[in-house]
């Protein structure tokens, strides 16, 4: 280590060869969110020429080799030359930091890209880029290479492999960029078909009367025997049903989605609400601005007991809120409460009602347009500017004073004041029941001390908690576990569906409440991950279908009243084996149907064991193969998508079966038949 620190030891980085050596800084990871990080910022670019109203269309395609492009049909790039730089317009976008037309308002009033960052990163991050560009009847063309330079033998980020090409005329206009994901860069440089979607499904949903076509040439839709004969007959393109708004069509060449919404959000809400039952059939749908804000939203109440609030800003996904959200909240309370006062619903001396009161069971799409927006983070997880949260409230204020003053809507304002009257009295009784939970008394007194095998840590970041089905594995498990961080707390009961229970019933269940203690968080708005005694809470269940609806249970309980939990990355699932191969004193455990496959191939004479529980497994067993961490196989649970997190809650856990029995019939396999039968070659025989 040099004793020596002057100036002889900065490094300067020269153009993108800052990227290339701290990417997380600039896309946030080189996992699968950053490598879909690049793709977005593309995306975005096209959607501002759309929300500046100069295109109608954008086309994302996922090709074969894994490259990703974006075509739009906006102005396309500048190619003129610089005055400055003395290099075409866009050399000048994609090989410089904080080089674009987003700095000032006179291009883009509203965007959602970097500010000048976007392009000139995906360009550094990626093997190879092209950019078409049609404008003025011409095509051009240029492309750019990450490598060695060859005249200095070092690393070069995004450089031109050579001069802008006009490749001919045209009368098309817009741009096309195509970009190969660098896998030396990222852990993964495969692009997720779903992921992908739902992303370009959503910017449809907040950009009311835009077209955005998704191509995949890497997958084809399956086609039923029915269809196949249906298109002999027609001799027509197969169409297949989809999503609202979503037209789903099988190629030769892939998969092809198209996504236009002429109701914009207010169709988001519905679609959001598709599998729940709404209290009034279209959408509340508000929209007004001030100075540079301009702020819409769309609003549904359900006959559920949780809110579900999705906000955006410039069409960026802000999942932990930010000034705009304040806004909305503060300002649609206060207005309520004012109309609860005026309706006789609430007296003089009576106190106000709360937020939470208001918004119980509502669904609600809110999208602010900031001329400057001031993400929190690198991944704009959250709007900051100051202003916004006044403005928003001004909006709100006049908009939905506006709405229920109008005489048509009085009897729907009277319905949601009531609605949230009976909240609050639900709220106020379950309140005295967390208070209990909170302090532990009773619990502490009776059935938990019973149940959770506490460990001896005192260092919450080091400690476990799992939670196991049924006493059998319970007992196999506390035997088993490390004392020093391992805590084990069975469920000698099967919890409720908390997808459809108020506050006050969840408390009631005996199962919840023992959680809810053992976790040390309380629950609901009393929440708190400081008081978290378990840095990790594995659920722990057997690979039947019991054992999975005791998972789903679990996983709605968290995402509803603890979601905090799951986002901030404390919850797992355990993955005990399946089976059990063992020859002679060698013993292997495989995972699924794959590993055992794998394990067995070319080998004779091994018995196998099936699990068909925790409880077949004795505490040696069960360590080794499940709770020791240098061995296990846990899965961390996440919300990528909050959308379809919420849509996924509400049809495996809601009360309408259709939806559900689709989902299954669509996602679960029930010919796969058992293959493991004909690859055992026993000994004697297999153990059962």
């Amino acid at each position: 280590m040099p004793n020596t620190y002057d100036a002889g030891n900065i490094q300067v980085l020269e153009g993108l060869e800052a990227v290339r050596m701290r990417p997380g800084m600039y896309i946030g990871s080189t996992g699968s969110r950053g490598l879909h990080h690049m793709l977005w910022e593309i995306v975005d670019n096209a959607v501002d020429e759309a929300m500046g109203g100069y295109a109608s269309l954008v086309e994302v395609t996922l090709h074969k080799d894994n490259s990703a492009s974006v075509l739009d049909n906006g102005r396309g790039v500048p190619v003129d030359i610089h005055p400055t730089m003395k290099i075409p317009g866009v050399e000048l976008i994609y090989t410089r930091l904080h080089a674009g037309g987003k700095f000032n308002n006179d291009n883009y009033s509203y965007s959602g890209g970097l500010h000048g960052v976007g392009g000139s990163v995906v360009n550094a991050l990626s093997s190879w880029m092209r950019v078409d560009v049609f404008r003025d009847f011409k095509h051009y063309r240029m492309e750019f290479a990450s490598g060695k330079d060859a005249a200095t033998g070092k690393a070069a980020a995004g450089k031109p492999t050579g001069p802008l090409q006009v490749l001919g005329n045209t009368r098309s206009r817009g741009t096309l960029v195509r970009f190969m994901p660098d896998p030396a860069v990222f852990e993964t440089a495969e692009f997720n078909h779903e992921t992908v979607g739902r992303r370009l499904r959503e910017l449809a949903y907040l950009n009311k009367g835009l077209k955005i076509a998704f191509h995949d040439e890497r997958v084809s839709p399956p086609v039923t025997e029915a269809e196949e004969a249906d298109e002999r007959d027609t001799g027509e393109e197969r169409l297949h049903a989809g999503t609202p708004g979503t037209t789903k069509a099988a190629h030769a060449t892939g998969y092809t989605q198209e996504f236009c919404y002429r109701g914009g959000i207010s169709d988001y809400v519905k679609y959001l609400n598709e599998d729940k039952t709404p209290l009034f059939p279209e959408p509340i749908y508000l929209e007004g601005s001030r100075e540079d804000v301009i702020f819409r939203v769309a609003i549904q109440y359900t006959d559920s007991y949780t809110e579900n609030l999705f906000s955006f800003a410039n069409n960026i996904p802000t999942a932990e809120g930010g000034s705009h959200e304040t806004g909305f909240k503060a300002a649609y309370t206060k207005v309520m409460n004012d109309f609860a006062r005026r309706l006789g619903l609430l007296k003089e001396k009576e106190n106000n009602l709360g937020g939470d009161d208001f918004r119980e069971g509502m669904t609600a799409v809110m999208v602010a347009m900031v001329k400057n927006p001031q993400f929190e983070g690198q991944t704009k997880g959250r709007l900051g500017n100051t202003e916004v949260r006044p403005l928003v409230e001004a909006i709100l204020t006049q908009q939905l004073t506006a709405f229920f003053e109008d005489l048509k809507h009085q009897e729907l304002c009277l319905q949601l004041v009531e609605k949230a009257i009976r909240a609050a009295h639900v709220r106020e009784a379950a309140r005295k029941a967390r208070d209990v939970a909170r302090a532990g008394k009773a619990l502490e007194a009776a059935p938990l001390v019973g149940k959770l095998s506490s460990c001896t840590g005192r260092k919450p970041e080091q400690n476990e908690l799992f939670i196991v089905e049924g006493d059998s594995a319970g007992g196999s498990a506390k035997q088993g576990r490390d004392r020093r961080f391992q805590a084990i707390l069975p469920l000698r009961g099967k919890p409720l569906n908390a997808e459809k229970k108020r506050l006050d019933q969840v408390l009631a269940n005996e199962e919840f409440r023992t959680v809810i203690t053992a976790l040390g968080t309380s629950i609901d708005e009393s929440f708190s991950l400081e008081g978290l005694k378990y840095h990790k809470v594995i659920i722990l269940s057997d690979a039947d279908q019991d054992g999975a609806h005791i998972r789903a249970i679990l996983l709605t309980f968290f995402y509803r009243y603890m979601r905090e939990l799951i986002t901030e990355g404390h919850v797992f699932i355990g993955m005990p084996p399946l089976y059990k191969i063992q020859k002679g004193n060698k013993v292997q455990y495989a995972y699924d149907d794959g590993e055992l496959a794998r394990l067995t191939r070319g080998i004779k004479g091994y018995t196998l064991q099936r699990y068909k529980g925790l409880g077949e497994m004795n505490p040696e067993q069960l360590w080794a193969t499940t709770m020791d961490p240098a061995q296990r196989k846990l899965l961390q649970v996440t919300i990528e998508d909050a959308a379809q997190a919420e849509r996924l809650v509400t049809i495996l856990m809601g009360d309408k079966v259709e939806p559900r029995r689709e989902y299954i019939s669509q996602h679960a396999n029930f010919n796969r038949e058992d293959s493991f039968g004909s690859m055992v070659k026993p000994e004697g025989g297999a153990e059962a």
